[in-house]
């Protein structure tokens, strides 16, 4: 593994700011590698949860989910937002931690589910969660649609959770405002994900037919070599 030096940091950080500060429109794709300071392992890190699988040892998962709090790379992207800098967010993540730094779900599109978010079997409506769901792939919590201010629960609606299995098919929403804010960017920012699983890891590079432009931040290489303009290795 090949680290960048303090100096080529700073210098592609402020060939990075260049970059946002000309776009119009930027969109950051986040994997599991900005949640790792929260105490949350990745999976393809040097500490990752496949990579030490393949090595016989189990993963050091030092925290809760429900104890887990934002990153500084999670609030600086809301600070990013707030100052209309970064205009969406596509994340892979299921931590919750997005919307736990205080981020509109207008903004994201949780490719993979949040684990603090349930959804109702009939009407579709999502309703946040106080703890992490207990389940995995689309399960019934045992609750029943609460409706909201303006509507009724709906009747014969059953809550689920929202993270997907292998088989299931991604949010066709989320997928659709992801695809579309990835082609229509300027600039598609990744950050912590080597960009594996599809079709969530093929979003960043849909703009470049277009002329855009994808800045990529991660530990190690992706595969998608000789698409990105500036490749950090820190």
């Amino acid at each position: 593994m090949k680290f960048d030096d303090a100096d080529t940091v700073e210098l592609k950080c402020k060939q990075l700011v260049d970059l946002i500060k000309s776009s119009n429109h930027t969109v950051v794709h986040t994997g599991a590698g900005i949640s790792t300071q929260a105490g949350i392992p990745d999976f393809r890190g040097p500490k990752g949860v496949w990579t030490l699988e393949k090595k016989g040892e189990a993963p050091q998962i030092n925290i809760s989910f429900d104890d887990a709090i934002p990153t500084k790379t999670h609030m600086a992207l809301k600070a990013l937002i707030e100052q209309n800098k970064v205009h969406y967010i596509v994340s892979q993540n299921i931590d919750g931690l997005h919307l736990k730094s205080g981020i509109s779900r207008t903004y994201i599109s949780e490719l993979h589910g949040n684990m603090y978010v349930d959804e109702c079997s009939k009407c579709k409506r999502q309703f946040v969660r106080k703890e992490a769901t207990k389940t995995v792939g689309k399960k019934s919590s045992g609750d029943i649609c609460r409706g909201s201010l303006s509507l009724r629960p709906c009747r014969g609606g059953v809550l689920h959770d929202t993270i997907l299995d292998w088989e299931h098919e991604l949010p066709d929403n989320d997928l659709d405002l992801g695809i579309t804010h990835s082609g229509i960017a300027d600039l598609n920012i990744v950050l912590g994900s080597t960009l594996q699983i599809v079709p969530s890891g093929n979003l960043p590079i849909r703009n470049k037919k277009f002329g855009g432009q994808v800045v990529i931040c991660n530990l190690q290489p992706t595969k998608h070599v000789g698409f990105f303009l500036l490749f950090f290795l820190q």
